[in-house]
């Protein structure tokens, strides 16, 4: 059975999406990261989607989707890695992930979640 890996880094989780999703895919990730979020008690999720180079709808929502599921259990997402050609295809499905912070890469990434986390 096809997964993708969620690493923990401190009270981070580090997830790094490098095959192409399929729904089925995306359904066990989200399954996944709740399990791990609430295993771990983590309180930020990076998402590292740099490996993407297209999304569909579904793929849109599931991101979408996952940060929803993560704030609601207490830890904030990241999206890291964005190529252009995924930024542009998310809105022009109109995709605005409300909730969703990025960066660039994973250690500019990292930087804003403790900085997110840290406030009071």
């Amino acid at each position: 059975m096809e997964r993708i890996p969620i690493l923990r880094m401190g009270e981070f989780l580090l997830v790094t999406i490098q095959v192409d999703m399929h729904d089925k895919l995306a359904m066990r990730l989200q399954d996944d990261l709740t399990d791990r979020i609430s295993a771990t008690s983590a309180r930020g999720v990076l998402l590292d989607i740099s490996a993407l180079d297209m999304v569909d709808s579904f793929i849109g929502r599931m991101i979408a989707d996952i940060a929803s599921l993560s704030r609601l259990m207490d830890a904030r997402v990241m999206v890291v890695g964005m190529q252009p050609a995924v930024a542009i295809t998310l809105v022009e499905l109109g995709l605005t992930l409300p909730g969703v912070s990025t960066a660039l890469d994973v250690e500019r990434g990292m930087q804003r979640l403790s900085q997110h986390v840290r406030r009071p």
